[in-house]
């Protein structure tokens, strides 16, 4: 493994364990996405993003947007990674007067742009923001994160039609395939399927990678990032729930997780056991 590869296999290594140390501190929490997600965070937040952690605010900066507000617990995570939150906040995760409430709030936690949910708005405000920075020629990027579960919504496809109109090639957004949402798996909610077609076929250039295999990921965003064409960008990343911790991995339903009090030890064990080389708890 390379140098990048390496170190950003650490950082989701140190992303997974934030949330589930954030998941004990309520006994319970949207730790299965968090898991299932953190490889595309790492590349997100010590890779592709061009940030100030000290200035959350910074003009320049590209915007991450968590349309799944649920998933803040996994956001949390990155933001502490990435050195715009320290790590002893998360202590107070989902407790009064906390900067970090059980769902985004943009209010409330720096670093994040918007308040997540209803599901379904951050493509409708992504694509609202990349046209505000074409106007204002700010090069920075758009990056919409985002749930199987929120294609349900119509407003996402308005938006994505909305965003290939009008050529938003500083939007990138992040899918996460995970087959699962409150109501059962995505699929049968609501098929879907073929997603990369329909992408396509609303204008966007579309990659499909596994969303656990780091280095597909660093490739997958490159790409998008680097892309000649005058058009938005979607990548839909197939993902584990529960990812790394093999009794979470298998569970039925995972979509929000209550472990009994011993588990949360025995997920960290399993997590220690298989920390990258020079990674440091």
């Amino acid at each position: 493994m390379n140098e990048t590869l390496h170190s950003l296999a650490q950082a989701a290594w140190r992303i997974r364990r934030y949330a589930l140390r954030m998941g004990e501190v309520q006994g319970q929490g949207y730790v299965g996405q968090a898991l299932g997600w953190a490889d595309v965070l790492a590349v997100a937040y010590r890779h592709a993003l061009h940030l100030q952690p000290d200035n959350p605010l910074w003009e320049g900066r590209d915007r991450f947007l968590l349309s799944h507000g649920h998933y803040a617990i996994a956001h949390y995570a990155a933001l502490i990674e990435a050195g715009v939150l320290p790590e002893s906040e998360l202590e107070t995760y989902g407790s009064d007067d906390s900067r970090l409430p059980m769902s985004g709030m943009a209010t409330y936690t720096p670093g994040m742009e918007i308040s997540g949910g209803s599901l379904g708005q951050g493509l409708v405000i992504g694509v609202g923001m990349a046209l505000g920075l074409k106007q204002k020629k700010n090069p920075a990027f758009i990056y919409n994160s985002m749930s199987d579960g929120e294609l349900d919504e119509g407003s996402t496809w308005e938006a994505a039609m909305g965003a290939a109109h009008h050529r938003l090639d500083n939007l990138i957004c992040l899918i996460d395939i995970n087959n699962q949402q409150a109501d059962g798996p995505s699929s049968k909610v609501m098929g879907f399927e073929p997603l990369a077609d329909k992408w396509a076929a609303f204008g966007w250039h579309v990659q499909r990678v596994d969303g656990n295999d780091l280095p597909a990921v660093l490739q997958a965003f490159d790409n998008a990032r680097q892309l000649a064409e005058a058009k938005p960008r979607v990548i839909l990343f197939d993902t584990l729930m529960g990812k790394g911790v093999p009794f979470l991995e298998t569970r039925d339903k995972n979509h929000f997780i209550r472990v009994d009090p011993p588990e949360w030890q025995l997920a960290l064990d399993h997590l220690d056991a298989t920390a990258p080389q020079g990674a440091a708890a």
